[in-house]
């Protein structure tokens, strides 16, 4: 576990050594300034958890002090200790951001036990942010969807391996639902009430990934105007999830090996190491096997993420799970909406099962969103699905019955112009049918050569 990183500000040596002596036999890493400025310029290049400051200072005083680690770190606790004291010094400190603040001469009990009162509030305010953002109930295995064989398995490999420290690899192709895989080990693990950061390793430049991931300091590139903790801290004693790791570059596929064997990270233009205790869920849609074999993925790397895969099946190779995804989606929207539930027609459901379903489990969500958003009536009816699968031709160009055998990348390419010519080429609701974002179906287009309205 990272120790908690404090610094002991005070004009005074012997209260500087003091304090150091007594919270460093605590358990923390103590630093120490002897002057405003100092405090400051040492805030500039490193992150601390606590800062513990005189307020009477010559020069550069406490408030100053409070102002500059609360404008660069909003986070870092900090308590304030003066001789001087009096109720306009008080209001004003805690107006400014302060935690608390005590007065001389004080305790050193005192001293203990304010810091590790502000810690514990700190940790119960990112809890309760944490809540908000996630609820854990929506990620229990009962709430993942389907019963065919494939997905039992699936069920009995995540409640294995839920609350171990096992790095877990999980495969599968767009759409089916790989972070919803991953949050479901989070949540059903002893880690659950702590981060669960996730990242699409795809949507950034290397750079960006590798200031995101790791963090970085102050001066490190242009624009870091701050020091900054990346993804690996927040993550810390959580999971982290990597999607799209097959995208990474190996110069970076090297730093996320060190990440995995020595648990450490450096931010980007730092020198120090930071121990994190993280676990890793990594996700793709390629084959890893292939790019380790083709020199475009580091074997050892593969191996470090391959301790235990789950591959998720395409939905056109679970047909059975069709209907029982269509009645959840039917009752998750229908409940968002205020609107009453409606029921799948005869007609409707064989066509959803007749489809080939290219955009897997996520566009069959997009597919009922649309449903029940648009329907007049308490009953789904084929003219309130799309076009696409309303169609019966089965032509090469036709999605939803196309031949049983295909590459994956010649179904994909069909399956985006098709969207691409339903929409009128409009990237806004192309990229929502095929449930990714305007940067993905660029990249796609491009690689396919398809054309569309920017």
């Amino acid at each position: 576990m990272t120790p908690i990183h404090v610094l002991v500000v005070d004009d005074d040596v012997i209260t500087c050594n003091l304090l150091e002596e007594v919270l460093s036999k605590e358990g923390y890493l103590v630093d120490k300034a002897l002057s405003g400025q100092e405090a400051i310029q040492k805030g500039e290049t490193q992150l601390f958890d606590v800062v513990l400051s005189d307020i009477r200072m010559a020069e550069v005083d406490g408030m100053a002090v409070l102002k500059a680690f609360k404008q660069k770190s909003p986070d870092t606790i900090v308590i304030m200790m003066t001789a001087f004291g009096s109720i306009e010094t008080a209001i004003q400190a805690i107006k400014e951001g302060a935690f608390d603040y005590v007065s001389k001469p004080f305790k050193l009990d005192e001293i203990k036990l304010t810091i590790q009162r502000a810690l514990e509030q700190r940790e119960l305010f990112k809890e309760n942010i944490l809540y908000r953002q996630e609820l854990i109930t929506k990620y229990k295995l009962e709430n993942i969807v389907g019963r065919s064989p494939q997905m039992l398995k699936i069920y009995k490999t995540i409640a294995r391996v839920a609350d171990t420290k096992s790095t877990v690899l999980i495969t599968g192709e767009s759409g089916t639902g790989k972070e919803l895989i991953a949050r479901a080990i989070h949540y059903n693990s002893s880690r659950a009430s702590r981060p669960f950061i996730a990242i699409d390793c795809s949507s950034l430049a290397e750079n960006l990934l590798e200031s995101e991931l790791f963090g970085h300091v102050r001066g490190a590139f242009t624009g870091a105007i701050a020091n900054k903790r990346g993804l690996f801290e927040e993550a810390n004693n959580g999971t982290c999830f990597l999607d799209e790791i097959g995208d990474i570059s190996l110069a970076m596929q090297a730093k996320l090996l060190r990440v995995l064997q020595e648990h450490e990270i450096k931010r980007v233009g730092g020198t120090d190491t930071i121990k994190i205790d993280v676990r890793i869920i990594a996700a793709t849609n390629k084959n890893l096997e292939e790019l380790v074999a083709e020199k475009k993925f580091r074997e050892d790397l593969f191996y470090r993420l391959n301790v235990v895969t789950i591959h998720l099946p395409p939905l056109r190779e679970r047909p059975e799970d069709i209907e029982l995804l269509a009645e959840h989606f039917l009752n998750k929207f229908a409940t968002e909406n205020n609107k009453p539930v409606p029921h799948l027609s005869k007609e409707a459901l064989e066509l959803l099962k007749r489809y080939n379903w290219p955009g897997n489990v996520r566009e069959l969500e997009n597919v009922i969103e649309r449903a029940v958003t648009l329907a007049q009536r308490p009953l789904i009816l084929p003219e309130d699905l799309p076009r696409r699968i309303r169609q019966e031709e089965s032509s090469p160009s036709s999605v939803g019955f196309l031949p049983s055998k295909i590459p994956l990348s010649e179904l994909e390419k069909i399956y985006i112009k098709k969207v691409l010519e339903e929409t009128g080429g409009n990237k806004k609701k192309a990229a929502e049918i095929l449930g990714i974002d305007r940067r993905t179906l660029y990249r796609m287009a491009a690689r396919y050569g398809l054309n569309f309205k920017k």
